[in-house]
């Protein structure tokens, strides 16, 4: 794995949208939270423009991103929301000078397909962490300050209980975490972007999903072979979820540990990350400590100096 250099003050960011449009002032809270760390934000060149619902054309969000991927003086990319369009950019994309030269990649839910694209075929990591467009309007909370951490390089720990349905036993693993929105990770089948979770553990979450379409994804990525030598599915928020007239009588959860339980892989729900309140950042790629102590469990991501 190739770890982009830790943050110092004084370093450069840039904020880019790969995805739907914003304002300006929707980014101020988190322009705030960022100079209050030393850092110089800096904006990509379409971030505002406006194209439908997306943050400009997919020539400029490509014109964006390669920008922001090549530029020297930045030190990290942070996509400002999510929404869709990633996708739309990932194979115009050069990662030439990004894989020379890595620097830190934020945000989540669209990001995904970053994520995967860069985790699988760079082997570079990435950090899978509330955007700008959510950060709090005062102040800073958990979310933001496991990003700090993250970025500067720092130990931090993440842990919480399991939720039923899991099915794991006392364990302590090290191995690289991977993954993110289970709808991206389920669009990517079949393309260069597509994940091996061999020998890692794989993260999935989503929003506003029908159920029997998360049962639909579930059995795609395992077809696929997606699972297959996978440590472990660590899940987290599975939000807002939408049934049927007829209900499909299985809740997301269930979905997703009845489709794993031929697999015999542990399953573990209750991260805290995702479309949710407390939705913590994971170093996506970076070899992780996973503590399971009965319900308890810690993720632990050993910082860099």
């Amino acid at each position: 794995m190739l770890q982009p250099k830790p943050l110092q003050k004084g370093d450069v960011i840039t904020i880019i949208s790969t995805a739907r449009k914003i304002l300006k002032e929707e980014l101020a809270p988190a322009i705030k939270v960022f100079e209050r760390w030393g850092l110089t934000v800096k904006f990509g060149k379409n971030l505002f423009v406006q194209h439908h619902q997306f943050a400009g054309t997919a020539e400029q969000r490509i014109e964006d991103l390669q920008a922001a991927l090549d530029d020297s003086e930045s030190k990290a990319v942070i996509c400002a929301r999510g929404g869709y369009g990633t996708v739309q950019l990932i194979d115009k994309i050069d990662f030439l000078t990004f894989r020379q030269h890595p620097k830190w990649l934020v945000g989540y839910s669209d990001v995904t397909v970053l994520h995967n694209h860069i985790n699988q075929n760079l082997g570079i990591e990435t950090l899978h962490g509330n955007m700008p467009i959510s950060f709090p309007k005062e102040g800073e909370d958990e979310t933001t300050k496991t990003i700090h951490k993250a970025l500067f390089g720092n130990t931090y720990t993440i842990d919480f209980k399991v939720e039923e349905n899991s099915v794991f036993l006392p364990m302590q693993k090290k191995a690289p975490i991977v993954g993110g929105n289970l709808s991206i990770i389920y669009s990517l089948t079949g393309t260069d972007s597509q994940l091996d979770t061999k020998g890692k553990f794989l993260f999935l979450e989503d929003l506003d999903e029908y159920l029997y379409h998360v049962d639909r994804m579930m059995m795609n990525l395992k077809r696929a072979g997606l699972f297959e030598g996978c440590l472990g599915v660590l899940v987290g928020g599975m939000s807002e979820m939408n049934d049927n007239a007829i209900p499909f009588g299985q809740n997301a959860k269930e979905i997703i540990a009845n489709n794993l339980r031929e697999l015999k892989i542990p399953v573990i729900f209750g991260v805290p990350a995702g479309h949710i309140k407390r939705n913590l950042a994971l170093i996506m790629n970076r070899e992780a400590e996973l503590e399971v102590r009965k319900q308890n469990v810690s993720i632990i991501f050993h910082g860099r100096a």
